[in-house]
């Protein structure tokens, strides 16, 4: 049974459940949203380094980065950087100046296994500035929401 508040109607079991289920949500939706824009940026700009010659080969295997592979990884990391700013929006008081300070600190740590992969130097500049393209991409669009979702919010 539900409780009645002081005029005499239902009370919300759960006051303010919603809004942060929705503050949530949004967050979420606005973060695929900006991991879409950032798969399509990086792999076009992966296929633009191809044309004028970057071969993306890794000498280790071998092997050739595919163009589906950066999308692949661009996504992965993306959804990886979502979960973190849900989390930091939930747990955190400052969640958009702390999603900011490690994003940017994990993005820089990706800049390293370019260097080390024994790659030529256009595919390591390639893979260094492919790195930074969607990370120029999420991590303003989500510490903007990461603002636009805790203006007024009550610290828990």
């Amino acid at each position: 049974m539900n409780s009645l508040n002081d005029t005499g109607g239902v009370a919300d079991p759960a006051p303010g459940r919603t809004s942060h289920t929705h503050r949530i949500r949004g967050l979420a939706g606005t973060g695929f949203i900006a991991t879409l824009a950032a798969m399509a940026a990086t792999t076009l700009a992966a296929a633009l380094a191809q044309a004028v010659g970057v071969d993306f080969e890794i000498p280790d295997g071998g092997e050739t980065i595919p163009l589906s592979g950066f999308a692949v990884v661009t996504g992965f990391f993306s959804v990886v950087g979502i979960v973190i700013a849900v989390a930091l929006h939930r747990w955190s008081a400052r969640p958009a100046e702390r999603f900011v300070w490690t994003a940017v600190s994990l993005t820089a740590i990706s800049l390293v296994p370019p260097f080390l992969s024994g790659a030529n130097t256009a595919t390591t500049t390639a893979l260094c500035g492919l790195h930074l393209v969607p990370a120029a991409v999420m991590i303003p669009t989500l510490a903007r929401s990461l603002r636009t979702r805790t203006d007024g919010r009550p610290l828990a």
